[in-house]
């Protein structure tokens, strides 16, 4: 069995959250990407950041070039975990491998209280035509650049260039190979973030993740491009906290019900 910390870092660690929201980094991004995020939200919430292989401290090992390995990976972990509930939040790539980890724990366990933020992507059942991971190293380096993600300035620095370029290489044949195949029903509420200049992500192509979630479905529209997240920070916490404000008044209700 993988090590979970191999895979996960804790990135605010406290013992006083009573929820756990564990991040899925875009293309190339790594688990340090949502640091700002963890530092917003502790002590209340426990933010876990997936540390996928190829990058960072995980450099050494070859990327993983298929959603559903990476999926089944990460879930054989996460299944073992007693913290309970667990919210699960994916930009752009990490998006759909987040959703994948929550269709496997949502059949583990019916019951899970689950909640999906999907950042930066289209539904999982519309295919894209991009072809990024079959380009040049300079191709792959100009479609980073044009996003506007955090790497793009390191991209500037050829030694910098030749340690991410395997890691985004094989994200990009990851993403833009997966196909999605219809398993059962929606596996939790889903909240989609999308920036409304994205330029592979349209409204409507967000709002289309409505097929994936049960109820209640919710998108919220940002001014930005692709990584939006950076552009409106404390837009996008607002959101975040208003969940985890909501979800803490469920769980006292349902306390006092017991």
């Amino acid at each position: 069995m993988d090590d979970e910390t191999n895979w996960f870092r804790r990135l605010q660690p406290t013992d006083r959250a009573e929820h756990r929201l564990v991040c899925f980094p875009h293309a190339g991004g790594a688990a340090s990407y949502f640091l700002p995020v963890a530092r917003a939200l502790a002590p209340e919430v426990d933010v876990v950041g997936v540390q996928y292989p190829g990058r960072q401290d995980r450099r050494g090992e070859p990327g993983i070039e298929d959603i559903g390995e990476l999926a089944d990976r990460i879930h054989e972990i996460m299944r073992t975990w007693t913290y309970r509930p667990l919210t699960l939040f994916g930009h752009s790539m990490g998006a759909v491998v987040a959703f994948e980890v929550a269709r496997r724990l949502r059949r583990d366990s019916p019951d899970l209280a689950l909640h999906l933020f999907a950042s930066g992507r289209r539904a999982p059942h519309l295919h894209g035509t991009e072809l990024v991971h079959l380009r040049d190293d300079a191709g792959i380096a100009a479609e980073v650049r044009s996003l506007g993600g955090t790497e793009s300035p390191l991209l500037e620095d050829p030694e910098v260039l030749a340690m991410i370029l395997p890691a985004l290489r094989s994200d990009y044949r990851a993403v833009e190979t997966y196909r999605f195949a219809p398993d059962g029903p929606p596996p939790c509420p889903i909240t989609v973030l999308t920036g409304d200049r994205d330029p592979h992500t349209t409204v409507d192509d967000a709002r289309a993740w409505v097929r994936h979630s049960r109820d209640p479905f919710d998108i919220r529209v940002f001014p930005g491009g692709h990584f939006f997240l950076a552009t409106s920070p404390a837009e996008v916490l607002v959101v975040l906290l208003g969940h985890f404000a909501g979800a803490q008044l469920n769980r006292s209700a349902d306390r006092r019900s017991d």
